[in-house]
């Protein structure tokens, strides 16, 4: 019999569907949120805070860098491998301290170095744990925003905005409650959805990445005991910037977050647009108002056979589900912090790559599934068929203007939870103390005709 608990980890043993059913989607996170990420992300901070003190700040102790030992710094970030954090850990396993140990793994690559061993002294020089992880945190979040997040919401929006423009003249029944209701375009519907994803994909690409470097409690104590004439705020300020960064001038030991919850607030938003856009197509599906173009070789039921099940429409929306729930948890967690420093934030910020991990799949499932949409215009034109009870609305507009009393309720009598068809409405109208010019223009009117301008702003989009 197998040691079940000697299991190695593969996408199948994974305790995550992140690294197992979902891993082709998630590959790309591997390198930008995970533990080998963070790592890196130290790594580079470390290194690039000693190249400040030596070359922008010029501390005299320190002396300025060669060529050549630029050079193999720089290499030791460019070069960064997964063997080199490994041995990170390995360090760690001595130390229980993550942050300290990359400070050693750094100290061990200047020791093998002819020359950089003066240098080891200014390893992490002034420097708390938090000054390097907020930093790190900050650029993960870049680069899964600028390399993983926008590229995906582009192409969603490129999708659903052709979509929405090849179904702009697409009439349809709208149904608020879920009853007939004043005819919409399909185009129209998706360029709501485009228009909401666009504005909440703006407000993310605004959000400011903030980043301190001030030490211990934020005072900058430890600086100004080794020179106390620098201008330690100054060279914060222009070292968080030279990494792209926004300083936060006011913080305790940590960078308070508030960015982060926003960021992940602005993420849910999408999330949630997502949810919303996702039940509509599915209920769409189940109506017959789009159909899903057939896969060769899939099945959509193990026991019947004629099945397409809206399978990533159900899909994105779950997953947009469980990446809301622990973006929401950042929003009112990552925030409060007892006194100058707690540690339950930095158990929460190792699941970033959770959290965005589940949207990326969802961002994922949601551009297949519309990939795969065929709108039936068929079906719609049956609806609108059906349904000539909704131009009571412009009937009794129309009967307001020519100062007709009790016109909402003369229609709701007539149509108020009944079939009518357009017999019943031109009796209706011919009965109607109105010019004869609009008692035409009104029976000329169809449901399909009532439309305002949902093509216009379906082709605008």
């Amino acid at each position: 019999m197998n040691d079940r608990t000697s299991l190695e980890l593969s996408p199948l043993t994974a305790l995550s569907p992140l690294d197992g059913r979902y891993a082709r989607h998630t590959a790309e996170l591997r390198e930008v949120l995970s533990e080998y990420g963070l790592i890196k992300q130290r790594v580079l901070i470390e290194i690039r805070w000693l190249q400040h003190l030596a070359e922008v700040v010029g501390l005299s102790e320190l002396g300025r860098l060669s060529s050549a030992e630029r050079a193999y710094l720089n290499a030791l970030i460019t070069e960064f491998s997964v063997d080199d954090a490994l041995r990170i850990k390995e360090i760690e396993r001595s130390t229980n301290h993550d942050v300290k140990a990359v400070e050693y793994f750094l100290r061990e690559q200047c020791l093998a170095h002819p020359s950089l061993g003066r240098i080891v002294p200014f390893l992490h020089f002034a420097c708390t744990s938090e000054d390097i992880n907020n930093l790190a945190h900050a650029l993960m979040l870049r680069e899964l925003r600028e390399k993983i997040l926008l590229p995906r919401l582009r192409r969603l929006d490129e999708t659903l905005t052709e979509l929405a423009h090849r179904s702009a003249d697409a009439v349809m029944l709208a149904r608020t409650h879920g009853q007939t209701a004043s005819p919409t375009t399909m185009g129209k519907e998706l360029a709501n959805v485009v228009y909401r994803l666009r504005r909440q994909k703006s407000q993310l690409e605004k959000i400011e990445l903030l980043a301190k470097f001030n030490g211990a409690v934020g005072n900058y104590n430890a600086h100004h005991a080794a020179y106390p004439t620098f201008d330690w705020a100054s060279i914060a300020r222009e070292f968080i910037e030279s990494l792209g960064l926004i300083w936060n001038p006011y913080t305790t030991q940590i960078e308070p977050h508030d960015y982060i919850a926003e960021f992940a607030a602005a993420a849910a938003r999408i999330n949630t647009i997502l949810i919303d856009y996702c039940r509509d197509t599915w209920a769409y599906i189940s109506i017959g108002y789009f159909r899903q173009l057939r896969v060769d070789g899939e099945v959509g039921s193990s026991t019947m056979p004629h099945k397409i099940n809206p399978i990533d429409f159900e899909n994105a929306e779950g997953n947009c589900g469980i990446a809301n729930a622990l973006l929401e948890h950042f929003c009112a967690k990552l925030p409060i912090s007892r006194w100058q420093r707690d540690l339950t934030d930095s158990t929460v910020l190792r699941n970033l790559g959770v959290a965005f991990g589940y949207m990326v799949v969802a961002l994922e499932t949601c551009q297949r599934g519309v990939g795969k949409l065929e709108l039936d215009r068929h079906a719609l034109v049956a609806d609108l068929a059906q349904a000539w009870e909704v131009l009571a609305e412009p009937i009794q507009t129309v009967m307001r203007r020519y100062g007709i009393a009790d016109s909402y309720e003369a229609l709701k009598a007539l149509t108020r939870g009944a079939r009518i068809g357009r017999a019943d409405l031109h009796r209706f109208i011919d009965t109607l103390a109105i010019p004869v010019d609009e008692r035409t223009r009104l029976k000329g009117l169809t449901p399909a005709a009532y439309l305002g301008t949902a093509v216009a702003q379906a082709s605008a989009i």
